[in-house]
């Protein structure tokens, strides 16, 4: 037997300050990091040429397949590299992680594929585990045919919502996270000292920037997968083509943090569910959170649904709907009785 429990969550409201978007890139999208919501987007589903900002995917596909403290023996791989370098030269020692702070800071085209050709072997097979974990992300309109971004013998494909996805999956890495929020990195392999400073400017010049990676050739036009915070309010923003990038990521997140708030719809520390559980004996693992503006609150309501025949500990789950669309699930688990 199967019953429905309708809960409805109460929410303050508060004035906000909301004005026009301006943007000036060709594509773009404002994703919430934590839900994976849309919150702006323009033409975020046309494919384009992505340049550096490719290098996203080559730092997660690193970091999932190698350790940062291995020493790679760059070879003969980074004669044919050519725009921006962090100069490599064959035979010299350095390693993963040295390499990946030259890939993401000063967008290294021979650290991309001297990692590469260090984790797969072969650039085309670790170009092989890029497109792998693209599918697996659900970055469907998405193609790459190298591990740095240059386009003129081999060209990288994407979305503005593509790229949003990777930097959401990206961002759940915690190396990754320090990576990009780095603003210098002083290092040295066995020939020579480095110190790279990050060139994505956003980061020290907007107070919620908290890493990203930009990216230029000329058939792509300037790129820009970026990440800022406000309070507990995570958003990533992709721009395609954009030809005044950074002071259009600042616009597009002012934007929206003065439009939406990220609410705890449901949370675990003072969670209640009314009187069919003697006690409130139940228990979510985990709060959910979610972006809504203030015309969004009142248009939130959840359900319990349960089974009175399940024998396990989860005795159901809160279904979460915004205008009668369902925006999550979170599961309620019943509480071990004191003997």
């Amino acid at each position: 037997m199967k019953k429905l429990l309708i809960v409805f969550f109460l929410f303050l409201f508060f004035p906000i300050n909301c004005f026009a978007v301006s943007d000036t890139a060709h594509n773009s999208v404002v994703m919430d990091i934590g839900s994976g919501r849309v919150l702006y987007s323009k033409n975020m589903h046309e494919k384009k040429l992505i340049a550096s900002i490719t290098k996203i995917m080559t730092c997660i596909i690193v970091l999932e397949n190698s350790n940062l403290t291995d020493t790679v023996k760059v070879g003969e791989e980074v004669l044919k590299m050519y725009g921006t370098n962090i100069y490599l030269e064959i035979g010299e020692e350095i390693t993963v992680k040295d390499l990946l702070y030259g890939l993401m800071l000063r967008s290294g085209n021979d650290a991309a594929i001297v990692l590469a050709t260090s984790v797969a072997g072969s650039e085309e097979k670790f170009v092989q585990m890029m497109n792998d974990k693209a599918s697996e992300l659900g970055m469907k309109n998405t193609s790459f045919e190298n591990s740095h971004g240059l386009d003129e013998e081999s060209m990288n494909y994407s979305t503005a919502y593509d790229m949003a996805l990777l930097s959401k999956y990206a961002y759940k890495n915690k190396i990754y996270r320090k990576i990009i929020n780095t603003k210098k990195y002083v290092t040295k392999s066995n020939l020579k000292s480095y110190i790279w400073y990050n060139r994505m400017s956003l980061l020290g010049t907007y107070e919620y920037c908290i890493g990203g990676k930009n990216g230029y050739t000329p058939k792509a036009g300037k790129t820009l997968v970026s990440v800022s915070k406000k309070d507990n309010f995570i958003l990533t923003t992709v721009t395609l083509d954009d030809s005044n990038l950074y002071e259009n990521h600042k616009n597009l997140y002012n934007n929206i943090f003065n439009k939406y708030s990220n609410y705890n719809v449901v949370s675990k520390n003072n969670f209640k569910l009314s009187s069919y559980f003697i006690d409130n004996d139940v228990y979510i693992k985990k709060s959910f959170y979610y972006p809504l503006s203030t015309d969004e609150i009142n248009n939130i309501y959840t359900f319990f649904k349960f089974d009175t025949n399940k024998k396990n500990k989860k005795v159901g789950e809160i279904l979460i709907l915004l205008d009668n669309n369902e925006i999550g699930k979170v599961n309620v688990y019943k509480k071990n009785k004191k003997k």
